[in-house]
């Protein structure tokens, strides 16, 4: 199977991209699923339901949120409504939505999707991933109940990151992160099967501090003191991901791709 993860969308200039460029990226790649992680898209702060239709319709198979899950307070909503959505395993008891599905993909496949947070350097507590993510494997077993696994890991420590990538190895297809918006040059296929990738950066304008408009987060550093609010930067975004194709009765990676297309990064495709 042909997976395309795609990092952050951050704001305007990261849907326009997505919704630009996805449709002729899953033609030319052959992509089998996508999977784009969507919780900046509005504003950098939170996913709306009208925006979230429009990724999906773009071409997402499935949307991921993270910590800003629920900024935008339709979602609260619209995450009931739409299965497609899927936010984080461990972001509250009570949290709507879901945090692990099994998705159909073509010729009768399965793809298990699932999030989770992390704990280290994160604004507020969340509970322990490895014990949230432990039961979904267990109930969705590689190679027997689905064909794929993924699982978004959306934290700030690349060391927490590349711990859940080996806690899952060879029980996932691929464990990527998310949430610092800088793609990091480790993508690997760890040693039982499982495709890695500590963080699959963002789409968006990089001519920014993580996809903020440069003003004021350079006025807040230098001065240590706010003058407005962050704003998403509007330049032509960089679509940044990872492709992983996978062997349809293992589940196992077979090849592993980081993916940059468009804006400042140098290109790189599978």
């Amino acid at each position: 199977m042909r997976i395309l993860f795609l990092g952050d969308v951050m704001g305007r200039a990261g849907r326009a991209a997505v919704t630009e460029r996805l449709s002729g990226l899953r033609e030319k790649w052959q992509l089998d699923f996508v999977v784009v992680n969507g919780e900046n898209a509005t504003n950098g702060a939170g996913l709306s339901a009208a925006h979230a239709k429009a990724l999906l319709e773009a071409g997402a198979d499935v949307l991921t949120l993270g910590d800003h899950a629920f900024d935008q307070k339709d979602m609260l909503r619209f995450v009931e409504e739409e299965p497609r959505i899927i936010r984080p395993l461990n972001f509250s008891k009570v949290a709507p939505g879901r945090g692990a599905r099994v998705f159909p993909a073509p010729g009768g496949r399965k793809v298990l999707v699932a999030q989770v947070l992390g704990q280290v350097f994160m604004k507020r507590p969340f509970d322990d991933p490895f014990s949230a993510i432990e039961p979904v494997l267990k109930a969705a077993p590689l190679g027997v109940q689905v064909n794929a696994a993924l699982v978004d890991m959306h934290c700030e420590a690349t060391s927490e990151k590349m711990a859940m990538g080996h806690w899952c190895d060879g029980r996932a297809s691929i464990i990527v992160g998310t949430h610092t918006h800088v793609p990091t040059g480790d993508a690997m296929i760890l040693p039982r099967g499982t495709a890695y990738q500590s963080d699959a950066g963002m789409c968006g304008d990089y001519n920014s501090v993580i996809g903020m408009d440069k003003a004021e987060p350079l006025n807040r550093f230098i001065t240590g003191m706010s003058k407005g609010r962050f704003t998403p930067a509007a330049g032509p975004a960089t679509l940044s991901g990872l492709f992983v194709e996978t062997d349809d009765a293992t589940g196992k990676a077979k090849r592993v791709a980081m993916v940059r297309d468009g804006g400042l990064l140098q290109p790189a495709a599978p």
